[in-house]
């Protein structure tokens, strides 16, 4: 008879840890990426914003326009600023939850190894256990050959 994994509970823990650190790790990359994209996105807005400045000013423009342009290229550094900002903070977010991840991953690796260790225990065992069933079963037919054997004889 086998026993089961006395541990197989724990393994189970750590198994549903695993999967929860493997869908935050995944939640935290999107934000990252998510994040990485916005401040593309504002890059991309202030270089053109610095474009129609370069050609507006160029070709001529009031006091007024002048102003608001560069009230607008202002926002948009002060947005790019705080998005830098939002980026680094995702990157340590994922990097944390990429330590996370590992951590769960070596435990439950760690789990499973132990589990093959038993189960393999568990296996010799059973193969002793049926040698010995075999053993006995041999003994007992030997003595039995013999008589049969010496009837004949007789």
């Amino acid at each position: 008879m086998t026993k089961s994994f006395s541990l197989q509970p724990i393994m189970n823990l750590a198994q549903h840890k695993n999967d929860s650190a493997t869908r935050n790790l995944g939640q935290l990359n999107k934000q990252q990426q998510s994040a990485q994209q916005k401040l593309d996105t504002l890059l991309e807005y202030h270089k053109d914003y610095q474009t129609r400045l370069q050609t507006a000013s160029q070709s001529g423009m009031d006091q007024a326009e002048l102003r608001n342009f560069q009230q607008f290229i202002n926002k948009l550094d002060e947005a790019i600023r705080q998005q830098i900002n939002a980026v680094e903070q995702s990157k340590i977010s994922a990097q944390a939850g990429r330590g996370e991840f590992n951590t769960t991953q070596r435990k439950l690796k760690s789990f499973g190894a132990l589990q093959q260790r038993h189960i393999e225990e568990q296996k010799k065992a059973a193969d002793r256990s049926e040698q010995k069933t075999l053993d006995e079963h041999s003994g007992r037919l030997v003595p039995y050959r013999m008589n049969n054997t010496e009837d004949q004889n007789q």
